[in-house]
């Protein structure tokens, strides 16, 4: 049971559902995000990301569980939440026909709390003129654009959706680099879902893996350290690992196992105070801590509804 309160978290989600035409979205979903922190949100395509942000911004209801933004219904009460968050999508979805002021003139009159300075400060540091017609822009000079009304009125709660998703190496730094600056000013609260696991890795105090519409796992940075290495054992060409049996948090075991040649890496979980196991046929040679990267990797290919799916691929393929 969670020690925090509803007035120290600024979301919410408790064992959210949610199907469309009969195929689940979001199973059991549960998060909290404390006020002031950096949630990462991680996942493949299809796992239910965006599903459970939109449940945060009030354009789905839950079907089942509840959940609160701020501590208010974001469906019941969408003007008590809108008003007080940011939201940018990787869609493309700015009004074209706009020139960039006037999108400001329209966003300043939708928030209270619209700082000038603050939104001239960006145009100044995203290189934008009020005159340009957002048609004019490129997709990552929108992208600059899209950020600035999303976080110029200095919102409590700064949710961003896949927001550097097919720019340019530049558009996303600068676009992370204001995100870290907003953070930094006055501990606001950010929910960050990317598929860019090097930024959510950078910027982030939690991050949570959604997997087939299930929070499969969730670590602060520091805590893969503790609980993960990553092995490489040296094997005959003919040795298999182990087939992975149920996980026991209580105690150690490998997954993610993947093969190059002779050699064999996996990631030990419960590696705190615990010896990496040994095989028969297959020697040890390395340990090391795992990078975000690799514990991704290896948790959405262990779990079970993957299994599940590549069997059913198998199936399929033998069938045809």
């Amino acid at each position: 049971m969670s020690h925090l309160t509803g007035s120290n978290l600024a979301v919410e989600v408790s064992n959210l559902q949610r199907t469309f035409r009969g195929k689940t979205a979001l199973s059991g979903v549960n998060l909290e995000i404390p006020r002031g922190t950096i949630q990462g949100l991680v996942g493949l395509n299809g796992a239910g990301k965006t599903t459970l942000i939109r449940h945060l911004i009030g354009s789905l209801q839950a079907q089942s569980g509840g959940v609160r933004v701020l501590g208010h219904d974001p469906v019941r009460d969408p003007e008590g939440v809108l008003k007080q968050i940011g939201y940018m999508t990787e869609e493309d979805s700015l009004p074209k026909w706009m020139r960039v002021g006037e999108l400001i003139d329209f966003c300043r009159g939708i928030y209270p709390t619209w700082d000038d300075r603050y939104a001239a400060e960006l145009s100044e540091m995203f290189s934008l003129s009020k005159k340009t017609k957002l048609s004019g822009l490129s997709k990552g000079q929108r992208a600059r654009v899209g950020l600035l009304v999303a976080i110029a009125h200095r919102p409590l709660v700064l949710i961003l959706d896949e927001p550097s998703s097919g720019l340019d190496p530049i558009a996303r730094s600068d676009i992370l680099e204001a995100v870290i600056r907003t953070i930094s000013d006055e501990g606001r609260t950010v929910l960050f879902s990317s598929h860019l696991l090097d930024e959510v890795d950078r910027v982030c105090d939690h991050i949570a893996l959604l997997h087939d519409g299930r929070i499969i796992d969730s670590l602060r940075p520091d805590d893969r350290e503790q609980r993960f290495l990553e092995l490489t054992y040296l094997s005959s060409e003919t040795w298999f690992p182990p087939e992975s049996t149920e996980r026991d948090t209580r105690s150690p075991y490998c997954f993610g196992w993947k093969r190059s040649g002779k050699e064999w890496t996996t990631v030990l979980s419960g590696a705190n105070d615990q010896e990496p196991p040994t095989f028969e046929n297959a020697q040890l040679i390395a340990q090391g801590p795992v990078s975000l990267q690799r514990w991704f990797e290896a948790s959405v290919t262990e779990s079970p509804s993957t299994k599940m799916n590549q069997v059913q691929d198998t199936n399929e393929a033998a069938d045809d």
